[in-house]
């Protein structure tokens, strides 16, 4: 059982690797129009998920085919901080990209859209995206440094997390978990309902008036809504509760950290006709390098 699981995880981290360094390679080297303000916001969410399912997934596999399951507490704290850190990211980069869409594209300034969300703002945006992520995990780590733990300590998951760490400790953890709960749940619920708010306003704004470029808007809104939903609402089952074990814990864990990886690329790519387009160019250019670029 164990050899089959390592065989499925493995092909689906490789998945993951492939898809997302495919959509970032494609937006880098392809020429306008994937070079504006919405494809670099994608192309970090595709490096958020390469880098956030590489923190668990190796060593996930590895425990698999290996007869000591074992990881150093400096390691699970390493492992814990990256990983909570990206996954914030993640969730900064979306509500990032919802603001975006909804005060420039949909609503206010469409026409000088790409004046206002010039380079520096972009940079500067995904930059303090990137910051307050691992901010937020480090206040996180700060407080779980402070338990005492005793003896042997078993994880009943695949990974280090938050939940199954805090609940080793030889401590009363209530008020931690409390604290945990507000600084990590909370916020999953307070972005996701912002998130859901600016599809809202945007999608009434598209069908209320006659915008020009009105499907690709709602394919877009679409896409955010979906990739949204995969990331938050199992957050939010996770983190947004007391740190008790449900059944079906392990199942959700695994679903945002190795399945939703891997479909981000996929749904972006399935519902955008120019990354499509763009894909296409770029295998035609490792399969025929010497062809001219296509038109």
């Amino acid at each position: 059982m164990n050899q089959e699981m390592d065989q499925l995880f493995l092909i689906i981290y490789l998945l993951t690797l492939l898809g997302n360094s495919t959509i970032i390679v494609a937006i880098f080297i392809d020429p306008p129009p994937l070079h504006t303000p919405m494809y670099f916001f994608l192309s970090n969410l595709a490096l958020v998920d390469i880098c956030y399912t590489s923190c668990t997934v190796p060593k996930m596999l590895s425990n698999f085919i290996a007869e000591s399951r074992k990881i150093l507490s400096g390691g699970c704290m390493a492992q814990l901080y990256f990983f909570v850190s990206l996954l914030a990211t993640d969730c900064f980069l979306l509500k990032v990209m919802a603001y975006d869409l909804d005060r420039y594209v949909a609503i206010y300034k469409p026409l000088q859209y790409l004046t206002i969300m010039n380079q520096g703002v972009c940079v500067g945006l995904v930059s303090l995206a990137w910051l307050r992520g691992f901010a937020h995990s480090f206040v996180q780590i700060e407080l779980i440094l402070q338990l005492p733990f005793c003896g042997l300590n078993i994880l009943d998951n695949f990974y280090c997390d938050v939940p199954q760490i805090i609940k080793l400790a030889c401590t009363d953890t209530y008020l931690i978990e409390l604290l945990m709960v507000f600084n990590g749940g909370l916020l999953l619920i307070i972005v996701f309902v912002f998130l859901l708010t600016s599809y809202t306003v945007i999608l009434v704004k598209i069908r209320t008036h006659d915008t020009e470029g009105k499907h690709k808007s709602l394919a877009t809104c679409g896409t955010q809504i979906t990739v949204a939903s995969l990331i938050f609402i199992p957050g939010i089952f996770i983190y947004a509760r007391p740190f008790r074990k449900f059944p079906m814990d392990k199942l959700v864990s695994v679903l945002y950290t190795l399945i939703t990886p891997m479909l981000n690329p996929m749904i972006y790519t399935l519902r955008n006709a120019e990354m499509k387009k763009s894909i296409r160019r770029l295998i035609r250019r490792m399969l025929l390098p010497g062809r001219k670029r296509e038109a």
